[in-house]
């Protein structure tokens, strides 16, 4: 199969998609982690620039991904039609996007990613719903984000807030998906 990852970082997930026997390819906005996705993947096809004009063809790949970046877009309805013109009619499309309405941040115990030099709107499920909608997409499946299960989450941060962290985690597995963090949707066009 032919993955693209819009918003590639530094290629992690990439890599993992080209071990498994995929041909790959990312963009992503930052010329440094390209710069890094092509030393580490030296058989895809790497590109720096945003997601709103992707340099492939129309139809060029099995699966389309962007994970932790849809919330940055100027316009993320214009970056998922383009993500659906560069997949095959059969493709499926895999989002990560946080959730306006993530329990602690609701109760004013989370901010958000502190990420204050770049553009970031949460939006809650039903708005990313109608945005994939809008963009030609429907939403097939959507599940939790659960990478927070680890000691290195936890741990993150200042001793005292440890407790506070690891009670989190081990509440997300059974919170309703609408106050989850991040949720992952699976869509088809």
């Amino acid at each position: 199969p032919a993955v693209v990852d819009v918003a590639c970082g530094t290629g992690e997930w990439l890599e993992v998609c080209r071990d498994r026997g995929a041909s790959v390819a990312g963009v992503d906005i930052s010329r440094k982690a390209i710069e890094e996705c092509k030393q580490i993947i030296a058989d895809g096809r790497f590109f720096a620039q945003p997601g709103e004009a992707l340099p492939f063809a129309d139809g060029e790949f099995d699966v389309v991904t962007c994970f932790g970046s849809l919330e940055h877009s100027l316009d993320p309805v214009a970056s998922l039609v383009e993500m659906v013109r560069v997949a095959r009619e059969s493709a499926t499309f895999v989002f990560l996007v946080p959730n306006a309405n993530f329990l602690t941040r609701r109760i004013g115990l989370f901010r958000g990613t502190r990420q204050s030099a770049a553009l970031e709107v949460v939006r809650t499920i039903d708005e990313w719903e109608r945005i994939f909608r809008a963009a030609g997409l429907t939403v097939e499946d959507q599940w939790r984000d659960l990478h927070v299960l680890n000691l290195g989450w936890i741990r993150q941060g200042p001793a005292m807030m440890w407790p506070v962290r690891a009670l989190q985690a081990l509440l997300l597995p059974v919170w309703p998906l609408r106050w989850q963090y991040q949720i992952y949707f699976r869509c088809s066009s």
